[in-house]
């Protein structure tokens, strides 16, 4: 499993860190902000999940966003990050699809020398 998916934190942890109210974070759940695992019947929180919950916290406290605001924002960004990993892909198949004619482009060129 990834480290930053594993499920480490409790939601009193989490709540220390980020000083809020479980009853935050339960909401943040409830309306699909955040996914926390289940262990054991308690909810345990990741590394992406305290990342994802800082960025939430972040928008709502120091940026006055609402819960609707976050979703939207958080939907975009993740839609941004997909769009990202698909133009990644496809830079790596054209550099490699270039490669490929420079070599052929490179062994016809000796041929005719021979």
């Amino acid at each position: 499993m990834d480290e930053r998916k594993r499920p480490l934190f409790m939601i009193g942890v989490v709540c220390e860190m980020f000083h809020i109210h479980p009853q935050t974070l339960r909401v943040y759940e409830r309306e699909g902000l955040v996914h926390p695992s289940r262990v054991g019947g308690s909810r345990r929180y990741s590394a992406d999940d305290i990342e994802r919950i800082r960025m939430i916290v972040n928008l709502t406290k120091d940026l006055g966003v609402n819960r609707a605001g976050v979703d939207i924002i958080l939907r975009m960004r993740h839609r941004m990050e997909s769009l990202h990993r698909e133009m990644d892909e496809m830079m790596d198949h054209l550099e490699e699809s270039m490669r490929d004619e420079f070599e052929k482009r490179i062994l016809e060129i000796f041929e005719e020398d021979e």
